[in-house]
């Protein structure tokens, strides 16, 4: 028995039900083991008592020890704020207070003693504390904190239950003790010996109670090692299981259609990144075992192409392909593209999304179930029930981030063996995200763009040079160019103050009027038919500009659009930007993108549009979007928030996750069922860590 996960808190010593109840419901702590897996968040160092005097620089800590005098409720008729000086022999602070304000009225006694504790502010040229820690000072049994004390996440709850982050330490301070030298290790021992890492024991009483900083960056070291370390021996367990158990159907032969279509209907040169992912993706398809594979390409690399190729090399052995991406446009997007492809070839194509009237539908199920129809695109609906195939050999997946896990799924349940799975992206992976999220799946790059494309120039202006950017457009309508303008909302909103798309267009209007200009609108909230109807006034050039919100952020493909103007950029992230910008730049003539904002930007703002301005490249902008914004969830059915790694930092760890990934791999490649003994207390933790999730990673 592990006395630490299998205690639960409430048998703690300062618990009990009630306020077990609340550390469940508020940080999730039902065991001993869970409460000292609760890092703090920042440390503080409690060591000493400053002087008033001492007070020279905010946004520092300081523990002062004085009085408390001149207490004043300020606001009417409604309190909203107290104030209140604190005095020591060297001086006067303000401390301000704007919650509590009942109770701060009667906290204090006059000529009594306290210890207050905080961050320093200036306020009209003073310093003041806002909501400092107070506590009573009683010189018999008031004793100086550790040089460095962690600070635990709370919340109001918690404090109004007695679980300020004070009662979390000494909670901690009491398990630690308890089981000193007695936390059990779960990493093997020659990994702890080869990395020089503190054991369990050493590093959870060093992340809670660290003697020095010297000891909390060993600890963080150790803990943080140990969170990549078994998140790591996840995807790889199961990538090796999952090649060794699922046979793949094998495509043995490249065919007719794959050879008549490269050697005479090759709309262009493939670049050598192609051909070398072509190469990867066949090895694969002729292994015997079923693929996963993820293929990233940044905008415009020529992924498409590859997928139809890769779908000819199953045609060409026998069997059916489906072909499935997030939003009608981009289906209808693809299915044109690849008819275009196909031009030539005898090969049965439809296209299958919410829009497909029933007869097409009961006709399209018949030739699939007969297998007469042998390429399947569209969008969710493929996964209808009703969808069956005769013999559904590959699936390709595009924007495949778009789609939960479950509904990938569902695409394994349309064939009697697991077919063939090539997910496809086109917004740039860090590589420490394509090393965790993306782990357990073979892993291919087209880092390579077709000849002759002009990068995008980007464009950054305030709303105070708008005139600049239209008579720019017009500029550019002139030369027989189009345009889009993307807008973050549809309607006016009351909680943000920004330019809508409804806005936009009637602006636009004024500005360039009809009959001299055509404008067209597509957005979310339209009928399918309408926003088909709109898309296709500009695909064949009958309007001149395109307002739009982020419907258009992928899929759309018009050559002759030069100009992608963003309202409000900085309201976008730096993926989508990139995306939005990949809708130009698709012919042979310079192409644009204006990111328009107010003046007024936030930090990360301005990061952003300094980062869109300085580079086109799509893994550039991926890297520092995984610093402004963190990665998505890698694993469950969500497919956003953030990566559950209490310590783990991706935007900064490339180098340590590429370290336990090697270590991980080589571990399993000596003993792949952890079966020696020196791997046991790993393999228990680990079956303890996974035992109640579902083994997603059958399904990409």
């Amino acid at each position: 028995m592990n006395q630490l996960s299998d205690n639960k808190i409430e048998f703690l010593k300062g618990v009990g039900p009630k306020k077990a109840l609340i550390l469940q419901k508020e940080l999730g702590i039902f065991t001993f083991e869970d409460l000292l897996l609760c890092f703090p968040f920042r440390y503080v160092d409690k060591s000493r008592i400053h002087k008033a005097a001492e007070i020279n620089d905010d946004n520092v800590y300081y523990q002062l020890l004085g009085t408390v005098s001149k207490i004043k409720a300020h606001g009417a008729p409604r309190t909203n704020r107290i104030t209140a000086e604190f005095t020591d022999e060297s001086g006067i602070i303000e401390l301000v207070w704007f919650k509590g304000l009942s109770w701060i009225k009667t906290r204090f006694q006059p000529g009594k003693q306290y210890v207050i504790f905080g961050k320093a502010s200036v306020f009209n040229n003073k310093f003041n504390f806002v909501h400092p820690e107070v506590e009573d000072y009683n010189p018999d049994d008031f004793t100086l904190g550790e040089s460095l004390q962690g600070v635990y996440n709370t919340s109001e709850t918690m404090k109004n239950h007695g679980l300020g982050t004070r009662q979390i330490a000494r909670l901690v301070k009491t398990l630690l003790f308890q089981f000193h030298q007695q936390i059990p290790e779960v990493l093997p021992g020659p990994v702890l010996k080869q990395h020089g890492l503190l054991s369990r024991d050493e590093a959870l009483h060093h992340i809670h109670l660290p003697a020095d900083a010297s000891m909390l960056q060993k600890a963080t070291d150790r803990l943080k090692f140990e969170e990549y370390f078994f998140f790591q021996l996840h995807l790889l367990h199961n990538k090796l299981q999952h090649d060794k158990t699922i046979e793949g159907f094998r495509f043995a032969s490249v065919g007719q259609l794959f050879n008549t279509f490269y050697h005479k209907h090759l709309p262009f040169p493939l670049t050598n990144a192609q051909k070398r992912v072509i190469r990867e993706i066949r090895t694969d398809l002729g292994s015997g075992r079923q693929m996963n594979r993820l293929l990233q390409g940044d905008v415009g690399s020529g992924k498409t192409i590859v997928a139809f190729m890769v779908i000819l090399l199953a045609l060409d052995n026998g069997f059916q392909a489906a072909l499935m991406a997030p939003t009608e446009i981009l289906a209808n997007q693809h299915y044109s593209s690849i008819l275009e492809y196909a031009h030539d070839l005898r090969v049965s194509i439809a296209l299958l999304t919410g829009s497909t009237r029933q007869k097409e539908r009961q006709q399209l199920h018949r030739r699939l179930q007969d297998g007469s129809l042998q390429l399947l695109i569209g969008t969710h609906a493929l996964i209808e029930d009703t969808v069956i195939f005769d013999n559904l050999g590959l699936v390709v997946i595009d924007e495949q981030h778009r789609f939960g896990v479950a509904q990938r799924a569902r695409m394994y349940e349309k064939s009697s063996s697991p077919p063939h799975i090539l997910v496809m992206t086109a917004t740039p992976i860090p590589r420490t995200l394509a090393m965790t999220q993306y782990g357990d799946l073979d892993y291919s790059q087209i880092d390579e763009l077709p000849p002759g494309r002009k990068p995008v120039e980007t464009i950054h202006l305030y709303q105070s040079q708008r005139l600049r950017m239209i008579g720019f457009i017009r500029k550019q309508i002139q030369l027989g160019r189009q345009i889009y303008m993307v807008y973050p909302l549809i309607k006016e909103s009351e909680k943000m103050d920004l330019i809508n798309l409804m806005e936009g267009y009637e602006a636009l209007l004024r500005d360039f009027p009809e009959p001299e200009y055509r404008i067209c609108m597509v957005h979310g909230q339209m009928k399918a038919e309408d926003k088909d109807f709109e898309m296709q006034r500009f695909v064949k050039g009958q309007a001149h500009i395109m307002v739009a919100t982020t419907v258009i952020e992928v899929g759309v493909n018009i050559p002759n659009a030069s100009v992608m103007v963003i309202e409000h950029a900085d309201r976008f992230g730096l993926s989508q930007l990139h995306q939005l910008r990949g809708r130009v730049g698709r012919g042979a003539d310079q192409s644009y993108c204006i990111l328009m904002t107010d003046f007024k930007l936030t930090a990360d703002g301005r990061k952003r549009m300094q980062t869109m301005v300085e580079t086109n490249d799509g893994f550039k902008i991926a890297e520092v979007d995984l610093q402004l914004r963190g990665p998505g969830e890698t694993q469950g059915t969500r497919q956003s928030g953030a990566l559950e790694f209490k310590l783990g930092n991706l935007a900064k760890d490339e180098t340590l996750i590429r370290t336990v990934r090697k270590t991980v791999f080589d571990l399993l490649d000596r003993d792949n069922k952890l079966q020696q003994g020196e791997n046991h207390c790993a393999k228990a933790y680990y079956e303890k860590l996974y035992k109640k999730q579902f083994d997603w990673s059958l399904i990409g």
